[in-house]
Formats: structure tokens, sequence, C-alpha cells
């Protein structure tokens, strides 16, 4: 019995604790470069919520809260003024710059060394070339066993991530691909068998892709393809909701994100690894877009400041701030209720 509930609770608390690795990855990244531009940190909490431990060190507050799901960097003069010679709104533009921005970039920095492991610790190296079918394949009708796959539906392939990518935002089970076979490239409409996950129809890939023995220049390749594949998941992402290729019910929030990554857990390191670089450039990448209450707005801010020579009235920037964070609030509750209910059923 205590056996059965560990072994469901270990993979969700490892969930929480490496979602709360990415965000304090990321206010890590602000924490040191406000401290490198000499800005002053008021506080820097890990989680939310009551405090449960609290240390001063030089100027800065230091505390762990009991919700493990969060955190921030509070620095002097972030959301007001003040005099301090050492607080953010006294700096120079390019000094705030580098302050909002270095959040993202140690997320983005995370996602680059987990999946430099991930490379590392395959036997091979994956390429998009097709290396062998399953029995009875249905692709094997169009497909031939040395085909390098150039393109699915559109979208331009480079490495074997992005072969996994393009099959999973196909809306039917035929997929358009263009493959080099014999030096030339082929045009096919290639039918897949379907299988149901979670109440949508998902295409059965029956082949498998060919794999090269490692070198020094192939895993340093590999890494930062699979590093830009999972970046362009995040724009390809915006683009398939925008465009109704899926739904709001279909994105995941924190709690879905956790319940993933527990997944994950479950099957094994790599998948939990892989899950994790994918999570933490989204998060990188997702806190630039230009959105109020995001990093992104903020850096829009200040680019507006250095080039005008000023900033947006006070006024303004509240409203939109109010406004934006009223909206993406709301916006997190419909998914964080979304994920909920698929825990439910």
């Amino acid at each position: 019995m205590i056996s059965n509930i560990w072994h469901t609770v270990y993979p969700i608390l490892i969930a929480i604790l490496f979602f709360e690795l990415i965000i304090i990855i990321h206010e890590g990244g602000h924490f040191v470069a406000a401290r490198l531009m000499g800005v002053k940190v008021n506080e820097f909490s890990i989680g939310m919520g009551p405090k449960l431990i609290q240390f001063k060190k030089g100027d800065t507050q230091y505390t762990l809260r009991l919700v493990l799901f969060g955190g921030y960097c509070a620095m002097e003069g972030e959301s007001e003024e003040s005099d301090d010679e050492r607080s953010f709104s006294k700096k120079k533009v390019i000094q705030r710059i580098f302050i909002v921005v270095a959040g993202a970039f140690m997320n983005l920095i995370l996602g680059l060394i987990i999946s430099a492991i991930l490379v590392c610790s395959q036997n091979l190296v994956g390429t998009p070339g097709v290396a062998k079918f399953e029995e009875n394949a249905k692709s094997s009708q169009y497909l031939q066993v040395g085909d390098i796959i150039k393109s699915i539906d559109g979208m331009r392939v480079y490495s074997a991530t992005d072969v996994s990518t393009g099959f999973s935002r196909s809306s039917d089970n035929t997929l358009e691909m263009i493959v080099i076979r014999n030096g030339e490239e082929k045009k096919l409409d290639v039918t897949f068998d379907t299988e149901e996950y979670e109440g949508r129809q998902i295409i059965h890939m029956d082949f498998w892709l060919i794999g090269v023995e490692k070198t020094v220049g192939n895993v340093i390749k590999n890494t930062f393809l699979d590093w830009v594949s999972y970046a362009r998941m995040v724009f390809l992402s915006v683009h398939d909701l925008v465009t109704g290729h899926f739904r709001i019910s279909d994105m995941s929030g924190p709690v879905g994100a956790v319940g993933i990554i527990s997944d994950a857990v479950k099957m094994s390191a790599y998948s939990m690894l892989r899950i994790m670089a994918l999570l933490t450039i989204n998060v990188g990448i997702f806190n630039l877009f230009p959105i109020p209450a995001l990093d992104g707005w903020r850096l829009f801010l200040l680019i507006f400041e250095g080039i005008f020579k000023r900033k947006l009235p006070d006024k303004w920037e509240w409203a939109i701030n109010g406004a934006g964070l009223v909206i993406l609030l709301g916006f997190m509750s419909i998914i964080t209720f979304s994920d909920i209910s698929k825990l439910f059923r």
C-alpha cells in the first residue's frame, strides 16, 4: 500500500522540484545580472506564500516560502520610484535591458545544457533518415530505407527531433513529405495508421530513424539542432493555436506541466530530461514575448525608452500592465481549469 502511494507521489514531487528549478534559474538570472550592474536586490524568494525560512546577507533578504510554485527577485526601484543610486530605475537603459533578458537567457542556457546531456546519453546520434520499418508498416508503401526526410507538411526538418514534431502537428493520417532519395527530391503523400491518445487521434510512426556513431562534431551539431527544434516548437504552437489547429483545451499550464513531467519520470530519465529541456526553453522564449506582465513587455518599454529618450507615461504603463495582468491571469485560470478537468477525466 505504502509502496503504491510512494510510486504515485514521488514522480509528482520530482516534477514540482523540476518546475521550481526552472523558475529559480530564471529569477537567478535576474539576480546575478542585477548584482553585476550594481542594482540593490531587496529580496530573493524561492516559492510563494507564507515564509518558512528567512535570512539576510548584505542588503538582500533570502526567503524560502511554503508553496514551491514560483519565486521572485525584488529589486530596488523596479516597480516604484527610488532615490537610491543602486535602484533599477537609476541605471542606464542598456543595463536594465541586460537585467530583464538575463532570466530568459538562463532558461535558454539550461535548455542547451540539457540538450547536450540528452545527445551525449544516446548510443547513436539520430538523423532524419529512414533506417527500417515495422512489420506491415503502412508508410513502407511510400517511403524507402535510406530516404532523408527534408520536410513534413511544409515544416523544414533538420534533425530527428524535428521528425517527431512534424508527426505531432498533423491533423490527419496523411503527411505531405519531401524526401531526398538517391540525391533527388521527391514529394510524397504518406499515409499512416493512427491511435487514440487523450481523446485525439495521433499518427503512429511506423519506422525507425538512422543513427550514426557519435563524434565531437555531430554531438555539438545535434545539441544545437535539438535546441533550435525545441525553441521552434514554441512558435509553431502559437501559430497552430492562432490558426485553430489546436484548441485552448489542448494547452497545458503549471498543473498540466507537473502532470506531464511526472508521467515522463515514470517512463525514463531521458523522457524526463527531454520534457525539461522543452519546458525551460518554452519559459525562456515565451517570457520575451511583448505581452504585458511578462519580461518581454518590460523589454519593449526599455527599447522604446532607448529609441525615443523618454519613458511611456506612468498612467499608460500601469493601465496596460493592469489590463495585461488581468487577461494573463484569466488565460492561466482557463488553462488551469482545463488541466484539472483532464486530471478528473
